[in-house]
């Protein structure tokens, strides 16, 4: 790796306006995580919140692309690892962490007590390193039962594995014909669960696989194929085009309807935003909803088990929960930004210092 130079390794420019819908989608899939704990599927009115992931999944493909397609040759897969790794593990770790200490010191849940040393240490482990172990019945043997999110940061890093050795070097033609086989199947899944609502548990592992093999397939062919549409709608008329996929109405053809918005509508709002600009006065907006992201998504959950927690001893209704949830939203806010700026960007930093020194 002696060819590798610092400059190789600079993160290249954001699309400004994805970065906004980023963060537009872990907004809305924060809210989603609350709403589920108070509402049964059917009449939660942001019931398609989770449909998030799939749109986090579609802006990583065009995202991975536009960044390493034209250097990940010069690079080498170690240092494309490495970078990855850098970018994504500082905060699987973190938010490990935080799980691991609300389940101890949850105040309205004494399940830790039934577990040994050994078992939470082995639950801490696995999670910070990213081996599904679903074995927690009390929370619905979720892949990743500290840090539920997890789940997707694993199929990120497939994704990428696969991206490395495989879809990088994969011609056009072959991408497309990939696509389709990963449509049938993410429609196949859907049909026969109902719902794309799966991958978070060891019951629906591969569902998983299912939906990040379509969309982050997706993505890359939309930066490939130079899907980018020319548009004045900004980030304020595409973040309403965003809501309206997690708003959706329930019905009986669910599995339909989610297949479509993964199908199309996501691959065409990220091909909108990579063609329209930020006005002077949101870029600032957009960037912060960028950067905080990926931080409020990897450590809001724990905060979610605690509201389930507190919300089956005492059933607060109404205005009580109301307050309770938009607290909660507003307090995980504020711990995302402060975990970005004292914990998130700090160690990147140093973990890119060290590796450049080591060139």
């Amino acid at each position: 790796m002696n060819n590798v130079t610092p400059g190789l390794l600079k993160t290249k420019q954001h699309f400004i306006i994805l970065d906004g819908l980023r963060g537009v989608a872990a907004f809305a899939i924060v809210a989603f995580h609350f709403l589920e704990v108070v509402f049964e599927f059917s009449k939660n009115f942001l019931g398609h919140g989770f449909l998030a992931v799939d749109f986090f999944f579609c802006l990583s493909g065009f995202v991975i692309a536009y960044a390493y397609d034209d250097r990940l040759e010069k690079m080498g897969i170690m240092e494309f690892f490495k970078s990855r790794i850098i970018r994504l593990h500082p905060l699987v770790i973190f938010g490990s962490v935080l799980g691991l200490l609300t389940f101890i010191f949850d105040p309205f849940s004494g399940t830790a007590a039934q577990y040994s040393i050994g078992k939470i240490t082995l639950l801490f482990f696995t999670s910070a390193l990213l081996i599904p172990f679903p074995t927690m019945e009390e929370r619905y043997f979720n892949n990743f039962g500290l840090n539920a999110p997890a789940w997707s940061l694993f199929w990120e890093y497939v994704a990428n594995i696969v991206y490395a050795f495989v879809l990088y070097k994969l011609a056009r033609k072959y991408l497309i014909a990939l696509a389709g086989v990963a449509a049938i199947i993410l429609v196949v899944v859907a049909y026969r669960t109902g719902s794309l609502l799966g991958g978070w548990a060891g019951e629906n592992f591969w569902e998983g696989g299912a939906r990040i093999l379509y969309s982050f397939t997706a993505g890359l062919l939309i930066y490939r194929s130079k899907w980018i549409i020319k548009n004045k709608l900004g980030f304020v008329g595409l973040s309403i085009l965003l809501l309206f996929a997690f708003f959706m109405p329930y019905s009986n053809y669910n599995w339909l309807t989610e297949s479509l918005v993964v199908l199309f509508y996501f691959p065409f709002l990220v091909a909108l935003g990579a063609g329209t600009a930020a006005t002077q006065g949101l870029t600032k907006l957009c960037t912060f909803f960028g950067k905080i992201s990926y931080p409020l998504y990897m450590t809001h959950y724990m905060a979610i088990w605690v509201f389930a927690n507190y919300y089956n001893a005492y059933k607060p209704k109404g205005t009580e929960v109301a307050l309770v949830i938009t607290g909660g939203v507003l307090a995980l806010v504020s711990l995302a930004y402060l975990t970005m700026i004292i914990f998130d960007i700090p160690v990147r930093k140093y973990l890119s210092k060290k590796r450049i020194k080591a060139l």
